[in-house]
């Protein structure tokens, strides 16, 4: 399970660029389930791909499933040539999204994203509508459980 305290005072004291999804976005809005990672999507500029690398470095991110000793380098070119980095680190796994199915990159969710605050750190989560609307895009499983009650939360927030 990912230490998101110590997730979200990184990205922030970094100044990192992200979007909160998934999970952790649904917990945020009122969601029971538990999730094991977290999952941002993060702007892609030069600039902001360099602050998420800084930002991870000392907890020694590695590709998730990859075998030990693949050859692996985590820096900005890595980002840039890639889009979407599933990682273990330290504090746990996270998921890096440069695009998410059914929402589109950083700049296209920004819309639909509110202000949250979780641990003293304000950070940008996606919209309850925008969540139920990617989790569907996502055509998991788990998603179709998870949309289920975050539709009940928008039902009680509608009466």
């Amino acid at each position: 399970m990912t230490d998101l305290a110590a997730l979200l005072r990184a990205l922030s004291a970094n100044g990192v660029e992200y979007i909160l999804i998934g999970g952790v976005a649904g917990i945020a809005h009122g969601a029971a389930r538990l999730t094991q990672d977290v999952d941002v999507v993060y702007r892609r500029t030069p600039e902001n791909l360099g602050r998420v690398v800084g930002c991870l470095a000392p907890y020694e991110p590695y590709l998730r499933g990859a075998p030990r000793g693949l050859p692996f380098r985590w820096d900005a070119e890595t980002l840039k040539r890639g889009l979407n980095f599933t990682l273990d680190t330290t504090i746990g796994p996270i998921d890096l999204l440069g695009e998410v199915t059914g929402g589109g990159n950083y700049e296209a969710l920004l819309d639909d994203t509110v202000i949250l605050e979780a641990f003293g750190v304000e950070c940008r989560g996606l919209s309850l509508l925008k969540l139920i609307q990617v989790k569907r895009a996502a055509g998991r499983p788990k998603d179709f459980e998870a949309i289920a009650e975050l539709e009940a939360i928008a039902e009680e927030r509608q009466r």
